[in-house]
């Protein structure tokens, strides 16, 4: 099966890459190859720095011709994220992905997005109310006050 060969290719060359890869940790399950577990370190100078999040990643047996379903496990308030659910609205994930992308690249895109919300098209429509209206610093203090309590725990 050609996904299973490309997750096991893209395993080892994370592997072989694991200090450029700062702030992500990625690796599939012990006894499946198409569920993945990521833990990315909140980007520096956000209100997630410090934080630790969990992702839980399923890979579709069609990979990488269709995308991974990205959920994070770990609760943040993100307008681009699902408060209860923790499904991420990414536009490689749905409508721009390719087959060039990889677990990895995916994983930068989440950390970008942290970086860089966007509030036009919220998940966590109260997140996307606030910056809309110019609120980024009741924004990020919600945001801050949800890592400290959720992801600063795991770590």
């Amino acid at each position: 099966m050609a996904s299973r060969t490309r997750l096991f290719r893209e395993l080892k060359e994370f592997q072989q890459k694991a200090n450029a890869s700062e702030g992500i940790e990625i690796a599939p399950d012990e006894s499946n190859i198409f569920h993945w577990s990521a833990i990315l370190k909140g980007p520096s100078d956000t209100c997630y720095e410090n934080g630790t999040f969990k992702l839980d990643i399923r890979v579709p047996e069609h990979y990488p011709l269709v995308p991974p379903a990205v959920r994070f496990r770990t609760k943040i308030f993100h307008p681009n994220i699902h408060f209860k659910t923790g499904e991420v609205c990414l536009d490689i994930l749905k409508t721009a992905w390719s087959p060039a992308w990889t677990l990895q690249s995916v994983c930068q895109a989440v950390l970008a997005l942290l970086s860089a919300p966007e509030p036009s098209s919220p998940l966590n429509c109260d997140a996307g109310n606030l910056l809309r209206a110019g609120d980024v610093r009741g924004f990020n203090s919600l945001a801050r006050m949800y890592t400290i309590e959720h992801a600063a725990a795991t770590l």
